[in-house]
């Protein structure tokens, strides 16, 4: 684990900005009605308006089927079924797949890419390029076929991203978010001292003010499309120490921001209130940006680091300040009394227009000083999960005992649910391993009913799904917890842990949720390889970082991708952030060194230390 020396005048925690991919489906109703006619079945289809059209179909005998269907690598997608003939996969880490397809009915003939195979054996290796590849399946029998076809995709590196003004020690990927074909940087640490969008960045007269670079992708390419500062630049205000995206709006905290303003676009001259901290909400127009608010508590205190972690979802907005030090619980509670020092508290603020108001005042059910509450958000629709790493308790699993703060240091995450606009807290969760010092509720994600929690300091030397817990000879290796909800239980699905667990090593320094896809940097990971699925055995490259991809078929997860920098090296700590949306994976690497600027630059010259870099993958 990175120690203080992250920020000026930063504790040993450290930030996992949350990234969260917001999914939306929308689905047409359809009217299917059937009607048998003389043997036929004649069906209409139309939108729930009316409308639509009508044939008449004779029924026909099914093709040929298939009783089994895997692959060498990665999952296919849905899970197979003899019924549905059109899959993709969850990402493969491997240059080449084969294919072993096995039929329903002996006799049956099949070609995979128009080579023949024998049901039930593995076909040749299928090079995988980046990006998608179709393999094809032709099944005959008795003179009728059928066509099975997978889209398998491979990730692999798509770029290397830098500061449009790389500069030493900018930590440029601190914090890192992506929504859609648009990806946003923080580097808390930049030094110049414009303000707005797109300003002066050659005057570094702001040391640590902090800067966000957003970049957009047509096709496969990657630029940046947006430089952007605070309308009230501050030396050390380390904007850009969290950030959130969705669609075109963009949230940024800077926790050490000293003004005393509170609520909305409050006064942001007078800064007599050190280190309270604001959030600053952007909009783009077409390819512009500018900014739409200035956030600040409704209790706003000087030290209470307003804006340690931040999400977003559509006109939602929850904002962690995890040294605000007020004794309640609860929602709406009272702010004032400041006896439950480093407590921690959320703020959710919603949108109507363009018009930002606070909604809740958000506490933990069992308030406690230094629990920080707030540690890290998630916020999906009407579900808001908020991890407290230093809270207490040596309960385990989901509403056991907050009472017995015998575990000190354990970590707790607590899940509230919206109804309207009031917000109750729906559950209380707990790793199923609960042990002191673990720091559960370090970094959160959540998509739908699936919420992961990392416990970054967690010792248990397992390595994989579900592995031993109870052997903790690897001291601070990290762990990921998975849990979902049924109705309104929770439950633990998965104990995720590295396939290469070693103390030290930060498993779940960020992490990121998309649908069945889970992605877990760990940034003090050793090896010296390369790219995808390399040699994990040379610890050789000390705190280079490595990311670890999984996806779950059903309610079993497995490690699909073992990912490395394209130019590892010791100290990059790459993997000290993630973002994860579809198909894409960002990956911040904030010690990264080179002095190129842009995309895909020079890596070799090492002249801009600590500088930062980031890595896109599809």
């Amino acid at each position: 684990m990175l120690g203080p020396t992250h920020t000026p005048s930063t504790p040993r925690l450290v930030k996992h900005p949350i990234v969260r991919r917001y999914a939306r489906w929308r689905a047409t109703a359809m009217k299917v009605a059937v009607l048998l006619v003389n043997g036929y079945f004649l069906l209409g289809m139309g939108d729930c308006n009316g409308g639509g059209s009508s044939s008449i179909h004779e029924s026909i005998p099914a093709g040929p089927t298939l009783s089994a269907l895997t692959l060498s690598a990665g999952l296919l997608n849905p899970s197979f079924d003899p019924d549905v003939t059109s899959y993709d996969t969850m990402f493969i880490g491997e240059t080449s797949v084969t294919v072993t397809p096995t039929a329903t009915d002996a006799g049956t003939t099949i070609t995979v890419n128009s080579t023949p195979v024998t049901s039930g054996n593995a076909s040749g290796a299928i090079n995988l390029p980046s990006g998608n590849t179709t393999i094809t399946l032709i099944l005959t029998a008795n003179g009728v076929s059928n066509t099975y076809t997978i889209t398998a995709h491979r990730l692999a590196q798509q770029a290397y991203g830098k500061a449009s003004n790389t500069g030493s020690d900018d930590r440029f990927g601190w914090s890192v978010a992506l929504d859609g074909d648009t990806l946003a940087v923080g580097a808390i640490t930049e030094e110049s001292n414009a303000t707005g969008i797109n300003g002066n960045q050659a005057d570094n007269s702001a040391g640590n003010a902090g800067a966000v670079y957003v970049f957009t992708r047509s096709g496969t390419t990657w630029t940046q499309q947006a430089y952007l500062k605070a309308s009230n630049t501050g030396s050390n205000d380390l904007f850009g120490f969290s950030v959130a995206l969705h669609g075109d709006t963009l949230a940024v905290g800077a926790y050490f921001e000293d003004s005393n303003a509170t609520g909305i676009n409050g006064n942001q001259a007078d800064n007599s209130a050190g280190e309270a901290g604001a959030v600053y909400v952007f909009t783009r127009s077409g390819t512009t940006w500018t900014q739409q608010a200035y956030l600040k508590a409704s209790n706003t205190g000087a030290d209470d680091w307003f804006g340690w972690s931040v999400a977003l979802d559509g006109d939602t907005l929850a904002v962690g300040a995890v040294n605000e030090d007020s004794n309640a619980t609860g929602i709406n509670g009272n702010q004032a009394d400041n006896s439950a020092g480093n407590s921690g508290a959320v703020y959710v603020f919603t949108r109507s227009g363009g018009t930002w108001t606070q909604q809740a005042y958000v506490k933990a059910s069992n308030t406690g000083s230094g629990d920080l509450f707030g540690t890290s958000v998630a916020l999906d629709g009407d579900t808001l999960a908020v991890g407290a790493q230093f809270e207490d308790s040596n309960a385990t699993g989901i509403n056991g005992n907050q009472a017995d703060n015998s575990a000190g240091e354990a970590g707790a995450v607590y899940v509230f649910t919206r109804s309207g606009t009031t917000w109750t807290q729906q559950a209380y969760v707990k790793a199923s391993n609960t042990g002191s010092g673990d720091l559960f509720g370090t970094s959160v994600a959540l998509d739908g009913d699936t919420l992961a929690v990392v416990a970054l300091e967690e010792d248990s030397n397992a390595t994989g799904i579900n592995g031993n817990q109870a052997d903790n000879s690897a001291g601070e290796a990290g762990a990921v917890y998975v849990f979902t909800r049924s109705g309104t239980t929770w439950s633990q699905q998965a104990y995720v842990k590295a396939s290469n667990t070693e103390a030290g090593d930060g498993f779940g320094q960020s992490v990121a949720l998309s649908g069945d896809t889970l992605a877990v940097v760990a940034n003090n990971e050793a090896s010296n390889a390369t790219g995808i699925n390399g040699n994990q055995a040379d610890n050789s490259a000390g705190n280079s970082g490595a990311m670890y991809v999984f996806a779950r078929s059903g309610t079993t997860w497995t490690q699909q991708a073992y990912v490395k920098a394209s130019n590892t090296e010791s100290g990059d700590a790459f993997g000290f952030s993630v973002a994860l949306d579809g198909n894409t994976l960002a990956v911040g690497a904030q010690f990264e060194s080179s002095n190129a600027t842009g995309i895909n630059g020079n890596q070799a010259d090492n002249s801009a230390n600590n500088a930062g870099a980031v890595y896109v993958y599809q």
